[in-house]
């Protein structure tokens, strides 16, 4: 069992992007320290006390918290004033959190919980790969080097065994201003902020499929005789359109900005150009953490009562747009208009 499997958070809840496990969190009432706060189908940020096959999941509004544990009206009590807080945010994944709970000033019971999972980390590995080749490449060329995990290599340039990768390390840490025996420090944060891009990235390729699942359907809900004359529904299906592709095409476009970047950032490596670029992804880490938890509550939702093309029919597709899809869509317009703009590093 996994260090954060012991401590009572699931691998799942942990590299979520919907999911916060309060128990990593100071609050009070007991009976939170076991619930979860959850983007819910609509957006919602509510607290989860049980999610069971059978049962459902048994959800309470923040707001209804105070009955539910008789807490006094006035003044409000902490952990109400704590959940409000975080009930505001966007995203629940670990890198929206570092940022979002540090701008709050709410401490976690143990920062590993703001890591992702071993499990996940390796997940990832592929992914990772076009961001460490070129810096084992940096160094060792073309040398014969065996590695599993980001962890190898931050090991690799603890204690190089080649003494040309040693003269390369020297010339590296000159470079980017620092000692030598920094390098391996440097190199945590290079392998954390691109881990994160990896792992965005592959939320994405996760969702994508489902999303154009989704944008068919609306396609063919559109083109259905029995239904085009609900102009209320076709106004949606358009909006909904437009929104996904729209917001799929952003996301798309930061990604390979930040590809670019991380491309250039090689052919003249300084300290500089690293925190420019390290700047430039963490400053989108709320923005595409939020949108891809929007994306991914949707299509979750969308997926498990449609779980393919055959699945349902038009009509019955179409109330549940029109009941739940629709519902808090233009809170995926919110994060993005709230994103920064986008400047590439020199």
């Amino acid at each position: 069992m996994s260090e954060q499997e012991s401590a009572g958070i699931s691998n799942v809840d942990r590299d979520s992007l919907h999911i916060l496990p309060l128990s990593i969190l100071p609050v009070e009432t007991k009976a939170l320290k076991r619930a979860r706060l959850i983007k819910n189908a609509r957006l919602e940020s509510v607290v989860e006390f049980f999610d069971d096959l059978h049962s459902g999941s048994g959800q309470v509004e923040i707001e209804a918290l105070g009955g539910q544990f008789d807490w006094p009206q006035t003044p409000s009590h902490p952990d109400l004033i704590l959940m409000r807080k975080l009930g505001e945010l966007p995203s629940y994944d670990v890198y929206s959190l570092r940022i979002a709970l540090r701008q709050h000033g709410i401490d976690v019971n143990n920062v590993e919980s703001l890591k992702l999972s071993e499990a996940k980390a390796q997940e990832l590995k592929d992914y990772m790969t076009s961001f460490t080749h070129p810096l084992i490449m940096e160094v060792y060329g073309d040398s014969d080097v065996e590695i599993q995990n980001f962890a190898d290599i931050v090991a690799l340039f603890r204690e190089p065994d080649i003494k040309k990768a040693r003269e390369k390390l020297e010339v590296m840490a000159g470079k980017l201003d620092i000692k030598l025996e920094e390098v391996p420090r440097f190199l945590e944060d290079y392998g954390d902020i691109f881990l994160s891009f990896s792992y965005y990235r592959q939320c994405l390729d996760q969702v994508g499929p489902v999303i154009e699942e989704f944008l068919k359907s609306l396609k063919e809900i559109r083109e259905n005789w029995q239904l085009k004359s609900d102009a209320n529904l076709m106004k949606t299906c358009e909006r909904m359109d437009s929104i996904f592709n729209t917001l799929l095409a952003t996301i798309t476009s930061r990604f390979e900005t930040f590809d670019r970047s991380t491309k250039n950032m090689w052919d003249n490596i300084t300290a500089e150009r690293f925190r420019q670029v390290e700047e430039l992804i963490g400053s989108y880490h709320t923005t595409i953490g939020g949108e891809l938890c929007s994306l991914g509550v949707k299509m979750n939702a969308w997926h498990r009562l449609f779980p393919t093309p055959d699945s349902g029919g038009p009509v019955k597709r179409s109330e549940f747009i029109m009941s739940d899809m629709k519902q808090g869509i233009e809170k995926i317009r919110l994060i993005e208009r709230s994103a920064p703009v986008l400047q590439n590093p020199d």
